[in-house]
């Protein structure tokens, strides 16, 4: 029996309007991602590709079109309900890490378990425990201006393992990123998928991250042209 499809996207517009034109950043898009899939979002800049991963994390909502994710027809929750649905389900990495300056790296780990309500001693100790998987535990009491990006970046998979979310949605994650420290982020979030069995969709423009991936999905003029599984 095949994995349970944890994303689908069923014939979803996006279309933006600035005054009487309208700009359709996704055109009839169908997708589906299945249970600890890892999958990588490729396309040239303009193409839909952030637009998509905002439609799945429940940041936007599509003009037209259904969209489940774990399950829910994202539809039929109103806007708190999405909030809620978000911080539980979804963790979204960022290419420009989005860490809170003046909090430590476990207490920016713990900001997400705090809107959950999760008691001070267990977030802490949660914190703890994903800044060791990231390899950070060391560095818990720096700032986010005291360490590398590439350190940063490790935190903020932290946090987005936060609230042990299903998904995890990774905007250009390495696009900030040296060498080195691009490889490191890129083998930490294949570990997860690996041995957390965490569904990863990454959108990236890198050839050498897309390849990490089980299946490449290439998206252009706001339409999936082409798919390939990259060879191992």
């Amino acid at each position: 029996m095949d994995p349970e499809v944890v994303v689908k996207l069923d014939n979803v517009w996006k279309i933006y309007k600035t005054g009487k034109i309208e700009y359709p950043a996704l055109r009839g898009l169908n997708l589906q991602v299945k249970e600890g899939e890892f999958v990588s979002v490729m396309g040239p800049s303009g193409s839909g590709k952030s637009t998509l991963l905002n439609i799945i994390g429940a940041l936007d909502r599509p003009t037209r079109g259904k969209v489940v994710i774990a399950g829910r027809d994202l539809s039929s929750l109103d806007d708190e309900e999405l909030a809620v649905f978000r911080r539980n389900v979804i963790g979204f990495v960022f290419q420009t890490f989005n860490l809170i300056p003046r909090l430590t790296a476990a207490e920016n780990v713990e900001v997400p378990m705090i809107a959950n309500g999760v008691p001070i001693r267990d977030r802490v100790k949660r914190a703890m425990m994903l800044l060791r998987i990231v390899g950070m535990e060391e560095f818990a009491r720096h700032k986010p201006m005291e360490l590398s990006g590439g350190q940063q970046q490790r935190v903020a998979i932290a946090r987005a393992l936060a609230n042990d979310p299903k998904i995890i949605l990774a905007d250009e994650p390495t696009g900030n990123l040296d060498t080195a420290n691009k490889k490191v982020v890129m083998h930490l979030l294949k570990k997860l998928n690996k041995e957390q069995g965490k569904t990863i969709i990454v959108v990236t423009h890198d050839p050498e991250v897309a390849a990490i991936a089980d299946r490449i999905v290439y998206i252009r003029d706001g339409k999936i042209v082409k798919e390939e599984r990259p060879r191992t």
